[in-house]
């Protein structure tokens, strides 16, 4: 047996990586964990889900203050916005949730060494760091998780400054008079909302005929649009963009719908057409690690590449592009070298979209169980007939639950409402479970909660909703 200086090393320090690392250090390993940027914990806590939701908490209760204060008894007619203050602010909670990731590292006693990877075989891991120097980890087993980076248009190249990808969309300097957003998933219509309540006129062009396409329902979209369109979004849907121009007064887009040739002008684009692995620099082919057709790198049941003793994790591997899929990955891997049953049930991972309200989903839509020719039950509730929703005037959207019209368990569940993003919560339990609406029916919800929806949209499947 070849003596090792580690039992794992993890290259990537996300979500996935770092818990990957936490949990193997828990289970007596000796870990190391080797990341190439100034802070640790990836793309989430430094440009993408801690700082994003940030900017949209401050700018919620920007909106609130100015559309309903009043309403309230509240009178503040002179509510300004200081843009460096708000910016300060994200910076300040990035900085404490990647300070509390080090913190971490040294109370679970795992190495971290900053530079670039490199794969040089199975158990042979080369770390460049930026100064140039080389260090060389010889260990058991190596996981990657090194997750995504924006996808780049051919003909819109991010420069920072006209043409930006959601990175960049978080730190803006002052509020662009227009901002085009190509892409209608969760990054664009975030940072689409973020920026319209800060005053951009924000046009949202989108090639699929609904935004939020990709794990919701067609009612959630639907729904969702309606209130972004509330608070200035526009939306060009079933549109094609095909070329751009760079002018000293902003960017012209040139493309296409069913009607014809379209064009739009902005001082800025935001490109929010989806994420890429990043697996640059990481000698993947060298070492033999495969590739899918995709470009993901390939994996076994237990997230082991085609190289045994390399395993990869998060964005790097197939499956939706989340920070709870790749952590709860990264919790079954360091479990899987451990010996033990580390599992991720891929059917109740939830997606959530943080705007106001939010969206959130799990399991099969309608159509989804349509297409399977499932016979499903579907019970529904709006927030509007809610007692907390109304007392806290956030009565948008609904919650809907899908459910097995044989057997009763629950399939899928989907809300639009303040707080989706928690109260999708039990219906995720609910199903990992096996539960069945029922089951959820019965269960005591306080009162006066917006979670009694959820109670109340599983009683209307069977027709007894109590407050409808």
């Amino acid at each position: 047996m070849p003596d090792f200086d580690y039992q794992l090393v993890v290259i990537g320090s996300g979500p996935g990586g770092y818990i990957a690392a936490i949990r193997a250090a828990q289970l007596g390993f000796k870990t190391a964990i080797v990341e190439k940027d100034k802070t640790l914990g990836g793309t989430c806590l430094n440009v993408g889900c801690i700082p994003s939701k940030a900017l949209l908490a401050s700018t919620e209760h920007l909106h609130f203050a100015k559309e309903r204060f009043a309403a309230h008894g509240i009178i503040a007619p002179d509510i300004k916005v200081d843009l460096a203050a708000m910016m300060k602010r994200k910076t300040e909670v990035v900085g404490k949730l990647t300070g509390g990731v080090g913190f971490l590292m040294k109370k679970n006693k795992i190495e971290v060494v900053k530079g670039l990877g490199r794969l040089v075989d199975r158990n042979t891991v080369e770390v460049t760091g930026d100064d140039g120097a080389k260090r060389t980890l010889h260990t058991a087993n190596v996981l990657l998780a090194t997750g995504s980076v924006p996808v780049e248009l051919p003909f819109l190249k991010f420069d920072g400054k006209k043409i930006i990808n959601s990175d960049q969309g978080i730190a803006l300097d002052q509020v662009p008079s227009s901002l085009l957003i190509i892409g209608a998933g969760a990054i664009g219509l975030e940072l689409g909302s973020v920026w319209a309540r800060l005053g951009a006129q924000v046009t949202v062009v989108e090639f699929l005929p609904r935004i939020a396409a990709i794990g919701f329902d067609a009612e959630t979209s639907r729904v969702l649009q309606r209130h972004l369109e509330k608070i200035g979004m526009k939306f060009e849907l079933n549109t094609k963009v095909s070329s751009a121009k760079i002018t000293d007064q902003g960017v012209e887009i040139h493309g296409e719908n069913a009607q014809g040739n379209v064009f739009f002008k902005a001082d800025t684009v935001l490109v929010a057409v989806g994420r890429k692995p990043f697996t640059a620099g990481l000698d993947l082919d060298k070492a033999g690690v495969r590739l899918t057709d995709r470009g993901r790198v390939a994996v076994d049941g237990h997230w082991q590449t085609s190289v045994p003793g390399i395993y990869a994790i998060g964005d790097v591997i197939d499956g939706p592009m989340l920070a709870h899929k790749a952590h709860e990955e990264g919790v079954a891997v360091a479990e899987r070298i451990a010996g033990k049953p580390g599992h991720v049930n891929y059917d109740v991972i939830p997606g959530v979209i943080y705007t106001a309200p939010e969206a959130a989903s799990v399991g099969l839509t309608e159509e989804q169980a349509k297409e399977k020719k499932i016979d499903v039950r579907v019970g529904k509730f709006i927030f509007s007939a809610n007692g907390r929703a109304i007392a806290s005037d956030t009565t948008e959207g609904f919650a809907k639950i899908v459910a097995d019209a044989k057997t009763d368990r629950v399939l899928g569940a989907h809300i639009v409402a303040s707080n989706a993003s928690e109260l999708i919560a039990e219906t995720v339990l609910l199903m990992e479970f096996g539960g069945s609406s029922e089951d959820l029916a019965r269960t005591i919800h306080a009162h006066p909660t917006m979670s009694e929806a959820v109670m109340e949209a599983a009683l209307a499947v069977d027709g007894r909703a109590l407050s409808a």
